[in-house]
């Protein structure tokens, strides 16, 4: 649990930026850290499905360099820093055996699922080490974890799970503490991808929001599931 873990009790006067905002977990997310008080750059393809007033609409496909490039100086011009960057956008991707699955759909999903969160974040690094603790959450998912076995229902979207999960240590190790990376996974939520039979709301899976309250000093290069860290 928090126990011993410092976190801010509110985020005013901070900024942060959330892909896959529109929808499911990542709108969830994006407005609870409205709630929270941080000014909230909400990530889209298409601006007008951002929902939430209180919510700053960017238009941010992960597919697409140029925009991730414009939404961080967009943000940088605007508000002239960033303390918290939440990598959620992501596909479900194709399901089978991998001999079954077409290139196309592999590379739509490794594209969405990691190469996106490697290039939102490569472009963010400059404004968010600007200042100290600030915070970089991946959402994760069980699919992706070794530990777990991985699933092998959707076998790009585990894999793209497994190499998030090697992001946030990889960003951990070369850019702690001045930077907290956590990964997170949320359960089985009931969104588009997870399906209305899940067990859990897009608001109980919301709870990147809790890392990204984290106070510099806090654990880092971790994968948490229900505010425990678990095995890789």
């Amino acid at each position: 649990m928090d126990e011993g873990i410092d976190l801010y009790d509110s985020l005013g006067g901070q900024v942060a930026l959330v892909t896959g905002a529109t929808r499911g977990i990542g709108a969830e997310i994006a407005t609870q850290l409205a709630e929270q008080g941080a000014t909230v750059y909400a990530g889209a393809r298409d601006t007008d499905d951002v929902e939430d007033a209180a919510l700053v609409p960017v238009r941010l496909d992960v597919t697409n360099e140029r925009t991730i490039e414009d939404a961080v100086e967009r943000i940088e011009s605007e508000e002239g820093r960033l303390d918290v960057l939440v990598n959620n956008a992501a596909v479900y991707g194709p399901s089978g055996a991998l001999h079954t699955l077409s290139t196309a759909d592999i590379d739509r999903t490794l594209d969405t699922n990691l190469r996106g969160p490697m290039l939102v974040t490569k472009h963010a690094l400059p404004l968010l080490l600007e200042r100290r603790g600030v915070r970089v959450v991946d959402v994760s998912s069980g699919s992706g974890q070794f530990a777990g076995g991985m699933s092998t229902s959707h076998p790009p979207y585990s894999v793209s799970k497994a190499g998030l999960n090697a992001l946030t240590a990889y960003l951990d190790a070369e850019y702690g503490p001045a930077l907290i990376a956590n990964a997170v996974c949320p359960g089985w939520v009931r969104t588009d991808m997870g399906g209305a039979g899940a067990t859990r709301s897009a608001k109980d899976g919301a709870e990147t929001v809790w890392l990204a309250r984290f106070e510099p000093g806090s654990p880092s290069g971790r994968l948490w599931r229900d505010k425990e860290v678990v095995d890789w």
